[in-house]
């Protein structure tokens, strides 16, 4: 068996492992990755840009909040149910992540919100669109090159080395299926978490994909390192989906966004359960979807609201896909409906929308009725809506799409301290192993903090950043 050594040895490189990689050689030490994939960046390839906070182009701008303003925010919103210090420690560090990174040579667009009401804490990589992060981690790649950071692509680990109470390194099969041993004095778990496991997502979050839950899952991410940590003591925390809500399968994404509008949102009983102003928060609209019967939803409009679109535009514009109007809907509807799209309908009568989507047709026609006469007295009693938003769906021809829950990935599996270090069971710490990203992201309490949009990524690349400089100086000492 061939073996290696390094003073840290960082298990994956995707947002949490090239930051913490190149913390670690910032710090004096000599770093070893290990990426199951043939390519780095993992998750975060597929986003656009992180969380920052007092970052220059946010002080520029004369914009918000501070670190010490995004902690209240973040553990108000938490209800305090979550790790206060790991959350300082994360927001402390995101205050200079962002400058880190353009010393680098990422650019950054301008500091946004998501959605109105949000606060301008996302940094989205130039140019802007989806899947344009990659560009970062493309830079942060070559920089841990740069620093001496060796990369073995396609070189997964299988097991951590435990001598005594301490990680000492770990076991990795090569591309050639042979094992290799790599000692060290530290390890980093950045591996992206289970959101490629249906059986995982099944036994700890209650989803079943496929079923109720359609959530992005990323070749690879099968929680093999919380598995790891897990067989050396680490402490489990809550498990959860970082829940969103979207429209199944392959759908234009110019004609989902018409099914995003603030229109007539109804369960399959035909009822309404949630104000639509706030489906731009789509962690929100995904809690909300995932109590209906069968966690499933139909948003809803008729002829009127259609050509509202087509002419006016839209009510809400999306960051990540950000079309105005659907001029071409009856196009894109075909094109949909050729294609064998399952989850767009067309109909004459509510009665035919009922029968093709299976909503009760009595509630439904209730609803109807009720919500239109809540569009003419322009005020809606159950959920107060803003009665700009309030427009009859009168027909002739009514339109639905379906909304399920979805999820960004998962979150959590390993318990760590505000050091990033592995907590056993004992609250006591393993010495030599850190945990990073999304396998240690349990800090959200129930619910993605939305408000402060570029979480997730933000807490992969300042965890990270936290673990590299603190298994370097473990290794040191």
């Amino acid at each position: 068996m061939p073996k290696l050594d390094a003073d840290v040895i960082v298990v994956a490189a995707g947002a949490a492992g090239l930051a913490a990689a190149i913390a670690a050689a910032e710090s004096g030490a000599k770093v070893m990755t290990f990426e199951k994939a043939s390519t780095t960046g993992g998750t975060g390839s597929m986003g656009m840009g992180p969380l920052g906070v007092e970052s220059r182009r946010q002080r520029l701008k004369f914009l918000g909040p501070t670190k010490d303003e995004a902690f209240r925010i973040f553990m108000d919103y938490t209800h305090w149910q979550v790790d206060a210090r790991l959350v300082r420690a994360y927001f402390d560090k995101a205050a200079t992540t962002i400058d880190w990174l353009e010393d680098m040579g990422v650019e950054f667009e301008d500091p946004c919100a998501y959605f109105p009401g949000g606060h301008a804490t996302w940094h989205p990589v130039k140019p802007g669109t989806e899947g344009c992060a990659a560009n970062m981690y493309r830079i942060m790649t070559e920089k841990a090159k740069e620093m001496g950071v060796r990369i073995l692509l396609q070189t997964p680990v299988e097991k951590l080395i435990k001598e005594g109470d301490r990680i000492v390194g770990v076991v990795a099969e090569d591309r050639k299926g042979e094992e290799i041993e790599a000692r060290a004095k530290s390890v980093i778990i950045a591996t992206g978490g289970f959101g490629d496991n249906p059986r995982l997502i099944k036994k700890y979050t209650g989803y079943e994909w496929g079923k109720d839950i359609q959530s992005f899952r990323i070749p690879g991410l099968a929680g093999d390192g919380i598995r790891m940590a897990w067989e050396v003591g680490a402490a489990k925390t809550d498990m959860r989906m970082e829940l969103i809500y979207l429209m199944p399968g392959d759908l234009n994404p110019e004609l989902s966004e018409a099914f995003r509008q603030p229109h007539l949102l109804v369960n399959l009983l035909g009822e309404r359960f949630l104000n639509e102003e706030i489906m731009p928060n789509t962690a929100f609209t995904g809690n909300a979807i995932s109590r209906q019967k069968d966690r499933a939803s139909f948003l809803i409009f008729d002829e009127s609201i259609k050509n509202h679109m087509k002419t006016t535009g839209f009510d809400f514009l999306h960051m990540v896909f950000p079309y105005t109007d659907v001029r071409n809907f009856e196009a894109l509807m075909k094109d949909a409906f050729d294609a064998g799209y399952e989850y767009v309908y067309e109909a004459d009568s509510l009665e035919e929308l009922a029968e093709k989507t299976g909503i009760d047709p009595v509630g439904l026609q209730a609803t109807v009725e009720e919500y239109n006469s809540c569009c003419e007295n322009g005020y809606d009693p159950l959920f107060n809506k803003n009665r700009k938003y309030l427009r009859p769906v009168k027909g002739p021809k009514f339109y639905a799409g379906k909304q399920l829950p979805g999820a960004y990935g998962s979150l959590g599996g390993i318990k760590i301290n505000d050091k990033t270090e592995v907590i056993d069971k004992h609250w006591k710490k393993i010495p030599g192993l850190y945990a990073a990203g999304t396998d240690a992201c349990s800090i959200y309490g129930d619910t993605y903090v939305f408000i402060l949009p570029g979480n997730t990524m933000g807490f992969a690349l300042n965890s990270g950043r936290i673990a590299g400089e603190n298994a370097a100086a473990y290794a040191k000492g």
